[in-house]
């Protein structure tokens, strides 16, 4: 973990991050990082291949020359993968060629270097057609906030589908009064490329559907992040030294490294993250004497199989001292 100002682009950043964690703990083998657009740039590559590493990145579809973009859209090489019964889950192709990658030295100058490096593209015909409901329903707001005469700042992430242009009476560009135009072009290439996802890597070895398995792995660290956002409530952060913030992110990853290890270890992967949590948080004893409880805990089947896998009482309505201490002194 590494705090840095929220005004800052993190790109930068990484390359420090990683450079003291290999230090650090003496990582001397090969890496690879793997990381969504938002930490793709040419300089966290070269970076990469500079220390001896690989990348795997996602890459933008809609920032790609006509070139990259027309062989995405052509239909031909596309491989179909499907589920156990038969139904198209994505479909996938790949190509190895050399790139032109631009980055500002540190003198201030533009240099282009080439790099070759494996490519895949995939198409899910039903993250498609929620990326094509999303434009549409964007493109909505937008022309209904158009109408409304509404300011610059209210169209939020629906501006990107207009364009603010002066123009007199006649639709001609002045320098007068502004006048929201909305954006047909850019409507068009987003739903033309909706469902679309670039690969790229420098691991040109791998095959289309070990680089896409290894990528989309990463959804198991959004789901980290998630759970520390929505269930242990890490964000907002009301702390101001830098020592504190540190201490509750710190809790927070001990509490996700636990309930991975629970989750993983002792349940086999069979049950989602948020049922844990549901279970940890809604577990009722009250107590009704001196040596008596009852248990309030809705019934599930979460509560059954840990009952079983733990040999506690759980599921029992009535509980005594001795089983309390027995749930409390559990071991796993």
């Amino acid at each position: 973990m590494r705090l840095y100002p929220g005004n800052e682009s993190e790109k930068p950043l990484l390359r420090k991050v990683i450079s003291d964690l290999k230090r650090r703990h003496k990582v001397s083998g090969r890496t690879i990082q793997v990381a969504d657009k938002g930490l793709n740039c040419a300089k966290n590559i070269f970076h990469a291949l500079e220390e001896g590493d690989g990348y795997l990145f996602s890459k933008s579809v809609k920032m790609l020359p006509d070139i990259e973009e027309e062989w995405i859209l052509l239909g031909q090489d596309y491989t179909s993968v499907n589920d156990s019964k038969g139904n198209e889950l994505y479909r996938i192709k790949e190509c190895i060629d050399v790139f032109p990658y631009d980055y500002v030295d540190d003198s201030g100058r533009t240099q282009t270097i080439q790099l070759r490096e494996k490519r895949v593209v995939t198409y899910n015909p039903q993250l498609a057609k929620k990326k094509r409901y999303e434009i549409d329903r964007q493109v909505e707001k937008a022309k209904t906030l158009r109408a409304s005469e509404a300011k610059r700042t209210e169209y939020g992430d629906s501006a990107k589908y207009v364009m603010f242009q002066p123009v007199d009476k006649k639709g001609k560009a002045v320098d007068g009064k502004v006048t929201v135009l909305i954006n047909e072009e850019a409507i068009r290439k987003d739903k033309r490329l909706a469902g679309y996802n670039l690969l790229v890597t420098s691991e040109i070895n791998l095959t289309a559907e070990q680089i896409y398995t290894t990528y989309h792995n990463l959804w198991r660290i959004e789901e980290s992040f998630k759970v520390m956002k929505s269930q242990l409530d890490a964000r907002p952060v009301y702390l101001q030294k830098e020592d504190t913030i540190k201490g509750h992110f710190l809790i927070c990853y001990l509490a996700v490294l636990l309930l991975r290890l629970f989750q993983f270890k002792i349940l086999e992967n069979t049950y989602c993250t948020e049922e844990i949590m549901r279970f940890i948080r809604q577990f009722r004893i009250v107590q009704v004497s001196e040596r008596k409880y009852i248990n309030l805990t809705r019934a599930s089947a979460f509560i059954t199989e840990l009952a079983v896998k733990t040999k506690l009482p759980l599921n029992a309505y009535y509980l005594s001292r001795g089983d309390i201490n027995k749930i409390l002194n559990h071991r796993f």
